[in-house]
C-alpha cells in the first residue's frame, strides 16, 4: 500500500497519479489526512495528560508525609480522572488508526512515469514483435481440436470430475505440460534464480501481503473452515517469504523462481475467448520473484523482461510485448509489461506472461525492508514474472507446429519430452 509519507508529503500529486489508472484518490486520501490529523491530535493530547498526571502523582507522596490527607485524595481522585481522560484518547487514537490503514488499503499503487494513461487493453503500447512468421497447413485447427484429434487433452473429462476449466491431460500432452515445467525452471535457474517449492494454500495475511487481498478476493478459492486460500499465482507465497522480514545488506538481491498449480474463479468470465486452454479455473505457470533496492528495480525489472523474451524466442514462437496502460494494469503494480503469443489458428493474442514492479508497494504490506549501507532500514522493491504461464504457450504450440503429419516439438523441449512429435 501508499504510505501515509506519500499522503502527507505531497496528497495532490499521488492523486494526479492515480488518475492514469482511472482512479479518483481524492476523497480516499482527505479521509486519510484528516484522520491522521485527529491520531497526532489525540497523541499531543494524551501526551500532556500523561505529564500532568506524573507530576500529580509526584506530588502526592509529598502531601500524605506532609499530613495533607484531604489535599492528597483530591490530587488521587484528580489523578484518576485524567487517567480515565487518557483511555479515551489512546481508544480513540486506535480507532483512527485503525481506520485510516483501512482506507489506505483502498488506494491502489501509483503508476510509474513511463505508464501512459488509457481506459484499457486497447491503449496499451506495443513495444516490441519478435519471432518467426506462422504459416498454417491447409484445414489447420485450433488447440482444442488438434487436443480431441490427438487426444492429449481432454476437456469433458476434466468438467466430468470437477467442472469447465479443469482439463485432463493424457499420454503426450501430460508429458509436454512436464516437459514446460522443468525447461522454465532449468532457464531461470540457469540464469541466477533459486528454486523453491512453495505451499499452494495461504493465509489471510499472505494474500494481503501482496495485496490479493481485499481486492481481489471474489478471484481467489477460499477453504471457509481454515480461512485458507488456493494461490492465484506463485508470486503470492514466494514473496510473502519475506513477509516480516529486514534483509542484511548482503542478502539483498534475492531471485527465487517457483512452479504450482494456480486457482482463479474467473467469474464472469464466457464467451469463445474462454474455449479450450484460454482461460482456466486450474493451471501451471512458473514465476520469478525478486526483491531489490529501490536504485536498482528498473535494471531488474528490464533484465526480467529479456528473460522472459528469451524464452519464448527459445521456443521459436510469434510474440509481442506491450507496455500496459493505466487503465489496464493491476492495483498493486507501478509498472507492467505484458508478454503475448500469436495463435494464427485462432487469430487473435494470447497473454501468455505478465512482468511488473511494484517498487515499495508490496513492501510496505509485507513490512519488507533492508538495510542499507548506513545501518538504515529502507522499504525494499518488488518485483515479479510470469515465467512462463503454460496453457496459453501450449495452446501456440500445438497450433503453430501442425502439419499434416502432427504437431512438431519445438527442439529445445525434446530432450524433456523424449518425443519430437505429437501424431
Amino acid at each position: 500500500m501508499l504510505t501515509l509519507k506519500m499522503l502527507r508529503d505531497d496528497p495532490a500529486a499521488v492523486v494526479e497519479k492515480l488518475k492514469i489508472k482511472n482512479f479518483d484518490a481524492q476523497p480516499i486520501v482527505d479521509k486519510v489526512l484528516e484522520l491522521d490529523a485527529a491520531r497526532r491530535s489525540y497523541q499531543t493530547e494524551s501526551d500532556a495528560l500523561l505529564a500532568v498526571q506524573k507530576q500529580k502523582a509526584a506530588e502526592i507522596g509529598g502531601l500524605m508525609r506532609q499530613g495533607r490527607r484531604e489535599e492528597a485524595e483530591a490530587a488521587k481522585a484528580e489523578v484518576a480522572a485524567l487517567k480515565a481522560r487518557s483511555g479515551e484518547l489512546l481508544a480513540r487514537m486506535d480507532e483512527a488508526s485503525a481506520e485510516l490503514e483501512r482506507q489506505l488499503v483502498l488506494l491502489p499503487n501509483t503508476p510509474c512515469a513511463l505508464v501512459k494513461p488509457g481506459k484499457g487493453a486497447e491503449d496499451n503500447e506495443i513495444v516490441k514483435t519478435g519471432g518467426p512468421e506462422v504459416v498454417l497447413p491447409e484445414g489447420a485447427l485450433p488447440h482444442w481440436e488438434l487436443a480431441k484429434k490427438y487426444d492429449i487433452i481432454d476437456f469433458d473429462l476434466g468438467v466430468k470430475i470437477t467442472g469447465a476449466g479443469f482439463p485432463v491431460y493424457k499420454g503426450k500432452g501430460a508429458k509436454l505440460q512436464r516437459a514446460l515445467i522443468n525447461f522454465f525452471l532449468d532457464a531461470n535457474t540457469a540464469a541466477g534464480y533459486q528454486e523453491v517449492e512453495p505451499p499452494v494454500m495461504v493465509n489471510a495475511a499472505s494474500g494481503f501481503g501482496t495485496g490479493q487481498l481485499p481486492d481481489k478476493e471474489g478471484q481467489m478459492y477460499h477453504a471457509n473452515l481454515d480461512d485458507f486460500y488456493m494461490v492465484p499465482t506463485a508470486e503470492v507465497p514466494v514473496t510473502n517469504i519475506f513477509r516480516d522480514v529486514i534483509l542484511g545488506e548482503g542478502e539483498i538481491p534475492q531471485r527465487l523462481t517457483a512452479y504450482t498449480p494456480c486457482f482463479r474463479r474467473e467469474a464472469g468470465s464466457y464467451g469463445k475467448d474462454v474455449r479450450g486452454l484460454n482461460r482456466l479455473h486450474q493451471f501451471d505457470k512458473v514465476e520469478i520473484v525478486r526483491v531489490e533496492k529501490p536504485e536498482e528495480s528498473y535494471r531488474a525489472l528490464d533484465e526480467m523482461v529479456a528473460h522472459v523474451e528469451s524464452l519464448v524466442n527459445r521456443l521459436g514462437l510469434k510474440y509481442r510485448i506491450l507496455r500496459l496502460c493505466g487503465g489496464d494494469m493491476s492495483f498493486t503494480s507501478a509498472i507492467t509489461y505484458d508478454f503475448e503469443l500469436w495463435s494464427a489458428a485462432q487469430g487473435r493474442w494470447l497473454e501468455i506472461s505478465s512482468v511488473s514492479n511494484f517498487e515499495t508497494y508490496q513492501a510496505n504490506r509485507l513490512h519488507l525492508r533492508y538495510r542499507d549501507e548506513t545501518g538504515k532500514t529502507r522499504l525494499a522493491h518488488t518485483l515479479n514474472g510470469s515465467s512462463l504461464a503454460l496453457p496459453r504457450v501450449v495452446a501456440a504450440l500445438l497450433e503453430d507446429n501442425q502439419t499434416p503429419d502432427g504437431i512438431v516439438i519445438p527442439e529445445v523441449l525434446r530432450p524433456y519430452t523424449g518425443f519430437d512429435k505429437i501424431d
